[in-house]
């Protein structure tokens, strides 16, 4: 049993002031895998006040200390990548493969940093001006559960290429893996107050952190509902804010798809991370002239899909968070049922031969329209919709009849064909023929996916104010 009865602050580890416990569990076995002891709005003030003491000597850094700090943060998380990816599996259920890509990410994010802080200009001529890139300030960082190393990392490496200070609320759900995470940093030895780590509930810790006046700038990843809530919460001292939030993306098949080649990427796009990601291609467009074929092909590939144990390598889709998630899950596939989509593969209850464990037999749905609510709200589990369009416009209408816009893919042989319907989705990230990350790319949503970007310039970006100095 893991007893975490500690936060970071100021550089070192406390005993929280909160005395709430919270349960962690295992979600492949359902058992009860340990405590963490969460702190509270007290412990949030101690944090922010120590990140705002640092903030006066960080900002002031030169791109070479804030580089080398970067360096010793991506040498410190990859030594303890074992650990993480042990972790990842026992607190979250990520299947091994994707575990492995995620404990790679959490350390590679700060290699990303450096390489866009060695290409930024903090100051350009612009006129007869001087404009000064200024770090904005303290930084609050508020992290999810479905990839909680990957987001404290990414996050925070931002931050500080651009000489901001950062609290960091991550989910009590991920608190083993925020442990190792922080003693990670903690070895890489930055100096105190740079960044504080205080694990604890969002409607205290969180409230708190958006609500305080020493805080100048939140990052928010999480559901579009909580993030317009911080939104409301920080206008009252203007704060500068990046929500990446949620998701119903499309995957647009072109009728002169190569379906052999298409039909895994579509699966895997709406598998991803066991179907607990924000960018799921969980609505697949399929012209109507092609559907038959699309259909059998789809079903015979999610009838392939394992869903299981995440230590078996065999295993795609790993068990849902919590059982929250997983009675979640099965309302949606139920509602989907309900409003009359057909059923191809999966259905309701666990895959066949586990009792135990909150895992979801993958499912895939036709003969769904884009107004049903499995085609409306984000699911957040293996879930998909197959929708039936009749020309290139009527896909992209249906494509972008969402009220989300965080990321879209488009399969098509025609390079340019692609690029010219690529061009018309309206989403943060369009992927062409592939699902592969470009870090140095922006990434965030159009419409109530969310506000701001993350990732290369743009991400660095968030957390400076230009500054314009004029008769020099």
């Amino acid at each position: 049993m893991h007893a975490i009865e500690h936060i970071y602050i100021d550089g070192v580890f406390v005993t929280p002031h909160g005395n709430e416990r919270f349960e962690l569990f295992n979600p492949a076995t359902e058992e009860v895998i340990g405590t963490v002891r969460l702190a509270d709005a007290e412990d949030a003030r101690r944090a922010i006040a120590a990140a705002k003491r640092a903030f006066s000597t960080f900002s002031r850094t030169t791109i070479d200390e804030r580089i080398a700090l970067l360096q010793r943060m991506h040498d410190a998380v990859a030594a303890h990548e074992d650990d993480l990816f042990t972790a990842i599996r026992e607190e979250y259920g990520a299947p091994v493969s994707r575990g492995r890509w995620m404990t790679g990410h959490a350390s590679s994010v700060f290699l990303d940093a450096i390489a866009t802080l060695r290409e930024f200009d903090f100051e350009r001529r612009m006129g007869s001006s001087t404009v000064m890139m200024q770090a904005v300030g303290v930084a609050g960082l508020i992290t999810p559960w479905n990839s909680d190393a990957g987001f404290i990392c990414g996050k925070l490496a931002a931050a500080i290429a651009a000489g901001c200070t950062a609290v960091i609320k991550p989910s009590e759900m991920s608190a083993l893996q925020t442990r190792i995470v922080t003693e990670a940093l903690h070895e890489a030895g930055a100096p105190a107050g740079v960044f504080n780590i205080v694990t604890g509930r969002g409607d205290v810790v969180g409230v708190e952190i958006v609500a305080s006046p020493d805080v100048s700038k939140i990052s928010f990843t999480g559901s579009t509902a909580v993030g317009k809530g911080i939104l409301r919460a920080g206008a009252d001292t203007l704060k500068r804010v990046t929500l990446e939030l949620g998701g119903k993306s499309p995957s647009v098949v072109l009728d002169d798809a190569d379906f052999a080649h298409v039909v895994p990427l579509t699966i895997m796009a709406g598998f991803n991370n066991s179907g607990q990601a924000c960018i799921a291609g969980s609505r697949i467009l399929v012209p109507r002239s092609r559907l038959a074929e699309f259909e059998a092909m789809a079903k015979d590939a999610v009838e392939a899909v394992v869903s299981g144990d995440p230590n078996d390598p065999a295993t795609t889709v790993g068990p849902m968070v919590s059982e929250k998630q997983w009675q979640r899950v099965q309302g949606y596939i139920r509602k989907g049922i309900e409003e009359g989509a057909r059923l191809l593969a999966g259905g309701e209850g666990r895959p066949d031969g586990h009792a135990r464990g909150w895992l979801v037999r993958p499912t895939l749905f036709t003969g769904v329209r884009n107004d049903m609510t499995i085609a409306r709200e984000e699911i957040f589990g293996p879930v998909l919709s197959i929708i039936a369009y009749d020309d290139e416009e009527d896909a992209i209408a249906i494509a972008n009849d969402t009220p989300y816009g965080l990321q879209a893919y488009v399969f098509s042989t025609d390079t340019s064909r692609a690029r010219r319907v690529a061009s018309r989705i309206d989403a943060g990230r369009v992927m062409v023929n592939t699902l592969a990350h470009d870090p140095k790319a922006p990434f965030g949503g159009f419409k109530q996916s969310g506000l701001g970007r993350e990732y290369g310039c743009f991400g660095l970006e968030a957390y400076l104010e230009p500054k314009a100095i004029l008769g020099l």
